[in-house]
């Protein structure tokens, strides 16, 4: 099986470089057309498919669903099935399609995010790390297994979902599908260390309202932006107390809870006092936090900000939560699974796995919350080079996943 993953090496970037040339930004219609080309590819590798159109004003209308920051019409869920014989525990893979924009192409090296170009040593693009390069190295895991006939006990299942990057419809649909496992793997880029956790990330609106009059008598009327101000320094000096005592298994970042404001919008005029900012960011979520919890103290936060302000006192700022809200999650320290996934690596890899908790939100939790499923991610890639230009991924961490993938579903799936 191991063999038949060397011997086809070359196919494995080819495939890697393929995916990474078709540009399924969150909420594009290209985000539906790649499904249906892995649909295809998933039937041809000998899987049960089920492709599906999720039905999505059921699915956003549900009281526990995630959150999405882009509009669509239309979304499929896509699951391949590797069935086993029945009499042992089942794997999920699970791997989004979605892909963030691309940003200023002036900042990539070769201007087109989208050119899939490799190297000796690494594939290029957006999407290549995060994580196109763990998607296909599940894809090949399965079909690795498929073709040498592996006889495994407990079913293989291979989720592909859309919507990631913007909440996690994709994986909340697919187990409103109904579709579960006894653990699952989510191949995420961690430069193959093992990360049983993840803190969570909810995305805000800040409304801070100001008082419009001519520039040329600016002190008539009161500036949007001069009043964000403080807001933001309240934002930051909350940054810092809630990365006081981080959780251990956040120990590696320097901010395992991060606030930070992404977008701000203010005024219509060049020549009038603005009388409206409306800042949004991401707002990072404590192990073991609800989000409810970390709601509240955001929004205590800016109440007293506005409190001391005499202004914001009579004209408080609004906070509206929307978009992705990823909740924090743990998988048990005891779950059979991290033990199981680091034994697959150790045997296909020298690299010396670490454990640790990420800072972004991921479907962990989801899958952990929702579907009772102990999920660990493990996959190739430096997330530092996620979202960013230039983003690329290692040839030799994708094949150790796609090895450690395979190898996983033979320990923990079981052969008859």
């Amino acid at each position: 099986m191991l063999d038949h993953l060397d011997e086809h090496a070359a196919a494995i970037v080819t495939d890697l470089s393929a995916l990474i040339q078709v540009p399924s930004i969150s909420g594009t219609d290209v985000e539906n057309s790649v499904q249906d080309d892995l649909a295809r590819r998933l039937t041809q590798i000998g899987t049960e498919v089920d492709h599906w159109s999720i039905p999505l004003a059921e699915t956003i209308g549900a009281h526990n669903f995630p959150g999405a920051e882009v509009d669509r019409s239309e979304a499929y869920g896509l699951v391949g099935r590797l069935a086993g014989r029945g009499d042992g525990p089942s794997l999920m893979l699970n791997g989004h399609v979605d892909v963030v924009p691309p940003g200023d192409l002036a900042a990539w090296p070769r201007n087109d995010p989208f050119d899939g170009a490799a190297d000796a040593e690494r594939v290029y693009g957006r999407g290549a790390c995060d994580m196109k390069g763990g998607l296909v190295a599940s894809i090949w895991a399965v079909q690795a297994l498929r073709a040498v006939g592996v006889p495994l006990r407990g079913d293989l299942l291979l989720a592909c979902v859309v919507g990631e990057e913007d909440g996690g419809l994709g994986t909340y649909a697919t187990l409103q599908r109904g579709w579960r496992a006894d653990a699952c793997v989510i191949p995420e880029p961690t430069s193959l260390d093992l990360v049983p956790a993840n803190g969570g990330a909810l995305t805000f609106r800040l409304h801070v309202p100001g008082l419009a009059s001519h520039a040329s008598r600016r002190s008539a009327g009161v500036s949007a932006v001069e009043k964000f101000w403080p807001v933001f320094q309240a934002l930051r000096a909350l940054e810092a107390a809630r990365n006081v005592d981080a959780d251990p298994m956040m120990a590696r970042w320097d901010i395992p809870y991060p606030i930070e404001i992404g977008q701000v919008h203010a005024g219509e005029w060049s020549s009038s006092v603005p009388d409206l900012l409306v800042a949004e960011g991401r707002y990072g979520v404590r192990l073991g936090e609800s989000t409810a919890e970390a709601r509240v103290i955001l929004e205590d936060t800016i109440a007293q900000t506005c409190r001391e302000d005499p202004w914001l006192a009579d004209h408080p700022v609004r906070v509206q939560w929307w978009g992705g809200q990823f909740a924090s999650s743990r998988t048990d320290d005891a779950s059979p699974i991290l033990d199981a996934v680091a034994r697959a690596h150790a045997g296909v890899s020298t690299h010396r796995q670490q454990r640790w908790g990420a800072p972004y939100g991921s479907d962990l939790r989801l899958m952990n919350t929702i579907g009772g499923v102990p999920t660990v991610h493990y996959g190739p890639g430096d997330v530092t080079l996620a979202h960013g230009p230039g983003e690329s991924v290692p040839i030799a961490e994708v094949l150790t996943t796609a090895r450690a993938l395979a190898a996983l579903a033979i320990d923990y799936c079981g052969v008859s």
